[in-house]
């Protein structure tokens, strides 16, 4: 099992959650945290301990990132005209990793990383191999010809847990989406609730 297999599995346990909807998540079948002081009884949390916990949530649903990367993408949120927990949805969602994850060209957002990163995958015709590269409307991302058939991509078509949004334009047949719109909270189809505006009050407090 790979460091971020055995990630993913963690973060859902110590959230307590199934933050990817996948049926396969250790939370399906056991609620406790991870380890051996995970069984004990959870006390109710502070207001500081929910705000962590909603941005560790929001953090680990894009595959885990790191805090340097998440600060940086939040600050340009904060930067950009508008409402600061819509904008650092509309951010997140415009990695081109989790295109290409929403897109269901692959079954998780780890391996949505690992694809971009191996170059199995172009923008408006030409290959990108950055994860964070951000796309903008229009663009049209694609899986190359030769890669295809490969099975993680065979798999994550026959996925029926999770629909595509309606922000892309998916072409199975072609390996094809097309950004439409970048979009808000309420357009993502998260598998648990996340809580920006908690995110917001976390850094204003940090």
């Amino acid at each position: 099992m790979t460091k971020r297999t055995s990630a993913k599995y963690k973060i859902d346990r110590r959230m307590g959650e199934n933050i990817w909807g996948r049926p396969k998540s250790p939370v399906n079948r056991r609620e406790y945290g991870p380890g051996q002081h995970g069984q004990r009884r959870k006390g109710k949390l502070s207001d500081f301990g929910l705000q962590l916990r909603a941005k560790q949530k929001l953090k680990g649903h894009y595959g885990d990132l790191t805090e340097k990367q998440f600060r940086r993408i939040f600050t340009e949120a904060e930067r950009v005209k508008g409402d600061t927990g819509e904008n650092l949805i509309g951010l997140l969602e415009r990695r081109l990793d989790a295109v290409v994850y929403r897109a269901k060209f692959v079954p998780t957002v780890f391996a949505a990383r690992q694809f971009v990163n191996h170059g199995h995958v172009t923008v408006n015709g030409k290959r990108v191999n950055i994860p964070s590269y951000r796309v903008k409307e229009g663009d049209v991302i694609a899986v190359r010809d030769k890669s295809k058939q490969l099975a993680i991509v065979l798999e994550a078509v026959g996925l029926a847990e999770r629909d595509t949004p309606d922000y892309l334009e998916v072409d199975h047949s072609k390996m094809t989406a097309t950004f439409t719109r970048i979009p808000g909270l309420g357009d993502v189809p998260f598998a648990v609730q996340m809580e920006p505006n908690l995110v917001i009050e976390y850094y204003a407090q940090n």
